[in-house]
C-alpha cells in the first residue's frame, strides 16, 4: 500500500481537524482547541490565497499526515499542521519525511528560502525530526516581525534554503 500525498482544501477540513485535534489534545495533552486554529476550517483562504499550500497524506483512501506552508513574506514562510497519525510514523513508512520533502521542494520552487517553524517543547520526537532535517533552533526574539507565532508554541526552528547541501 501506497502513501498518496497530494495538495487538500476545504473539502478534508473535518478529516484534517479530526486528525490534528486528537493528536495535540489525546496524544500531547496540548491544551489547545479548534477554536484557537480557525485555519482548519479555511484551508484554502488561510494558506493558498497568500502562496503557501496544504498538503496531506493519504494510505487508503484515509488522511494519516498533514503539512502546511503560511507565506508571509516575499521569501520566507512558516510551516504549520505538521502532523502523521501515530500508527503511521517512524522511519518504516517514512511519511514525515515524504511531507517535508514535499513542502521544501514546493519552497525551493516559489522562491522561498527561509522556512520557519514553531512548536511545543513536549513534541521532543518532531525537534529530533526538524534537526536531522537541518533545521536550527532559535530564540523567539529572532523570529522575523511577520512570522504568525501561535500561542501554544515555545521552540522555534529556522532553515536557510540557500544554505543547504
Amino acid at each position: 500500500m501506497e502513501t498518496i500525498i497530494k495538495p487538500i482544501g476545504n473539502e478534508y477540513s473535518e478529516a484534517a481537524i479530526d486528525l490534528i485535534l486528537s493528536i495535540q489534545q489525546k496524544e500531547f495533552n496540548v491544551p489547545i482547541t479548534i477554536e484557537d486554529q480557525p485555519d482548519l476550517m479555511a484551508i484554502e483562504a488561510f494558506y493558498y490565497q497568500s502562496g503557501g499550500s496544504f498538503w496531506g497524506a493519504f494510505r487508503n483512501g484515509e488522511l494519516v499526515g498533514t503539512i502546511a506552508l503560511i507565506k508571509y513574506a516575499d521569501n520566507e514562510a512558516a510551516i504549520r499542521k505538521m502532523f502523521v497519525k501515530k500508527e503511521y510514523r517512524g522511519k518504516e513508512l517514512g511519511i514525515a519525511q515524504q511531507l517535508l520533502d514535499i513542502l521544501l521542494t514546493y519552497c525551493r520552487e516559489n522562491g522561498i528560502d527561509q522556512v520557519y517553524l514553531g512548536t511545543v517543547s513536549i513534541l521532543e520526537a518532531a525537534l529530533r525530526f526538524y534537526e536531522k532535517n537541518n533545521f536550527v533552533r532559535i530564540e523567539k526574539e529572532s523570529l522575523p516581525d511577520a512570522f504568525p507565532v501561535m500561542q501554544a508554541d515555545n521552540v522555534f526552528c529556522h532553515l536557510n534554503l540557500n544554505k543547504q547541501p
